[in-house]
């Protein structure tokens, strides 16, 4: 179980960094299906590409250096959190491969949320 709550850990935390990141620097080439990200408001960026970033650190920043090993559970939490918000965002403008896409990573999150929580929490040193 450790492993695989390790494999998600790393491979949501590049996805949410690189996401995040991309909130800061919006390219002007998109591929259509990110297109959505033309209308956020600068506000709006600049708070999810703050969340994303903060939680795709804590996903795997507290597990390695063993400092505050509770936070990774509660990053994964705010990622789910941020895919509701990223869903109800998709909704109203039917995107609905964007939903099932925002759903699934939620499900992902929460599932290493749960595993990092009761099922394999990390320790502090």
């Amino acid at each position: 179980m450790n492993i695989l709550l390790w494999v998600l850990q790393v491979l949501l935390s590049f996805l949410f960094l690189f996401n995040g990141v991309t909130h800061f620097f919006v390219p002007p080439d998109l591929p259509p299906q990110m297109a959505w990200m033309y209308d956020l408001s600068r506000e709006l960026h600049l708070f999810s590409g703050t969340v994303e970033v903060l939680a795709g650190l804590g996903l795997i920043l507290p597990g390695i250096t063993r400092i505050q090993t509770r936070l990774t559970w509660l990053a994964a939490l705010g990622l789910v959190l941020v895919m509701v918000g990223a869903a109800v965002w998709h909704i109203p403008r039917n995107e609905f491969a964007n939903v099932i896409g925002n759903i699934v990573f939620a499900g992902l999150a929460g599932f290493v949320a749960y595993g990092r929580w009761k099922l394999s929490p990390l320790k502090d040193r």
